[in-house]
């Protein structure tokens, strides 16, 4: 299947357009912080010895991929089938679905991917295992299958340990089907709050990947990688001796939710929502950016700057509905005036990045580029 790279609706904004100009609501990114959360990510993967497998899930956009993996990324992460479609359609050729994909229909897809792209998919059913291996078998590919164990999230995965290896023996008998090594994902430990807690649950995840590994090896079977980790998390997973690959995605943009939990991350926001003052009230602002332009389900978006990126303080949004949000101030700040644009940093940008279909890229108050978001929607 192939999907179209660049949407058939008007971009919010033209190349060379002053930022003032670029019409809201629109997702913008701060190119010099987005390259240097890139850089910074890309030098610590190689200083540790790791692969770095970003999460396109979170960006969804080819041309974002192909700057993470100009800058040494082995590769990319997706979830769903025509995520990966997109991805390989504008150019990605190392994929690895961090997911389980059941159905004769998108099993069938998958298999016909491989024979675009090497391609990789988790696992956690013997049935699924076999399913897998009678499609790439037909299609006369090679997929790459990922044993998924449960480390602490408790949704998907096999049990660690001998159902593990059950499972990676299940896998070695399938033509079609090559035993990658191990999913060991611990996606809750991402959003904890305080570093003790973090640090404990992704200790529990790499001892039981760690003690899963060694039975598959010692069971004569390879585990070549284990694959894992998140921005929550990463110089943990990275510092285990275990994990050889980094699937950490929202560094690149950064969003409200991490900055909680890490107020000295080494990365910096750069994605924005762009928003316009449509209307004012009695003690308050109203925006242009509702429900339809950001997600609120990790906390409301934080009022970080006015339209050209100058810091601005004391305001806060609430109040969303379907088109609009409120801004009110604290004691001794001023409400935006009518017309007035202000950048919205999201609470969760992976679902955000979602709701738009461009991403207005921006250096030193210019547009400098229009990014298709090309796997918005690919859920299926």
């Amino acid at each position: 299947m192939t999907r179209p790279l660049v949407p058939s609706w008007p971009a919010p904004a033209l190349v060379g357009m002053r930022v003032e100009e670029v019409d809201t609501p629109a997702l913008i990114v701060e190119m010099r912080a987005l390259e240097h959360n890139l850089e910074r990510m890309a030098a610590f993967a190689e200083q540790n010895g790791v692969r770095l497998r970003p999460h396109a899930k979170m960006h969804k956009c080819p041309a974002l991929a192909a700057l993470q993996i100009a800058l040494g990324a082995v590769g990319i992460c997706c979830q769903k089938v025509s995520e990966a479609e997109a991805m390989v359609d504008g150019g990605v050729r190392d994929l690895l679905i961090t997911n389980q994909i059941v159905g004769p229909q998108k099993i069938a897809r998958l298999a016909t991917l491989a024979g675009r792209a090497r391609v990789g998919v988790c696992v956690d059913d013997a049935g699924n295992v076999r399913d897998l291996g009678a499609a790439a078998r037909a299609a006369g590919v090679t997929l790459d299958a990922y044993v998924e164990i449960d480390v602490g999230a408790n949704r998907c995965g096999v049990a660690p340990g001998a159902p593990a290896l059950a499972l990676a023996h299940e896998i070695a008998r399938q033509a079609g089907l090559r035993l990658a090594g191990l999913q060991a994902y611990q996606g809750r430990a991402q959003h904890l709050r305080t570093p003790a807690e973090r640090e404990a649950a992704i200790a529990h995840a790499v001892g039981l990947a760690r003690a899963t590994r060694d039975l598959i090896v010692a069971d004569g079977l390879p585990c070549e990688t284990i694959t894992g980790g998140g921005t929550g998390t990463y110089m943990l997973e990275a510092g285990s001796g275990v994990y050889g690959e980094l699937q950490a995605g929202s560094y690149a943009f950064m969003d409200a939710d991490y900055a909680s939990n890490q107020a000295d991350a080494p990365f910096a926001h750069s994605l924005f929502v762009l928003t316009t003052v449509m209307s004012r009230g009695s003690g308050h602002a109203v925006v242009d950016a509702g429900l339809k332009a950001h997600s609120v389900d990790s906390g409301m978006p934080r009022v970080h700057a006015d339209g050209s990126g100058l810091p601005v303080s004391g305001l806060d949004y609430r109040r969303p509905s379907d088109e609009h949000g409120m801004i009110f101030a604290s004691a001794g700040a001023v409400l935006p005036a009518l017309g007035a644009r202000l950048r919205l940093i999201p609470g969760h940008i992976d679902p955000t990045v979602n709701l738009h279909d461009w991403i207005v890229c921006v250096r030193d108050g210019m547009v400098e580029a229009l990014w298709p978001v090309s796997a918005r929607g690919a859920m299926w």
